[in-house]
């Protein structure tokens, strides 16, 4: 007899921040998806500054890694991180690569890859960002990627401009 599927999924979720008090941005947004009914936040990354990408001057950003188990499908998943985002005051607005008080990407939903206008999975460029790279390895170094492979086998970017500033301990909220 052939066991049934599991209605869950792992997923990971990238969190960013570099306004508004960035610890206390992502730590809302932690509170904010653990009380989902639909997922459960089973591992949180350490938490790393990373200087922002695109030539925007702007302040440093705070980012972090949680891996999930869920209940929703991807575009489900991806329209709740989109909420929360609204709920905390993302002003969608500004534009790409610019300062923004949170930032919430899906980065990876199971094994699943989907390729349309408004949603990527696994997200564009995972291997090539030490800010999601790197959080991503202290959580999940044997997560396996479609179309990036072994995350714990990634090289890390040359980006000196990213450190780590604290462990997962940061989200005991």
């Amino acid at each position: 007899m052939m066991a049934a599927a599991s209605p869950f999924s792992t997923a990971y979720i990238g969190l960013g921040s570099n306004l508004s008090g960035p610890v206390r941005q992502l730590e809302r947004a932690l509170e904010c998806l653990r009380a989902l009914s639909t997922l459960e936040v089973t591992k949180v990354s350490g938490l790393y500054r990373s200087a922002p990408l695109g030539g925007i001057e702007q302040p440093e950003f705070l980012n972090a890694v949680v891996e999930v188990n869920t209940s929703l499908e991807p575009r489900e998943l991806l329209a709740e991180l989109q909420a929360i985002e609204t709920a905390l005051g993302r002003d969608r607005s500004v534009r790409r690569w610019g300062p923004r008080n949170i930032d919430l990407d899906l980065l990876a939903h199971g094994r699943q890859r989907i390729s349309e206008a408004d949603l990527e999975v696994p997200h564009p460029g995972i291997a090539e960002r030490n800010f999601v790279l790197l959080p991503l390895m202290d959580i999940a170094p044997e997560l396996s990627l479609p179309g990036a492979g072994r995350i714990g086998e990634c090289a890390v970017p040359a980006e000196p401009q990213i450190e780590k500033i604290s462990d997962g301990s940061w989200a005991d909220v």
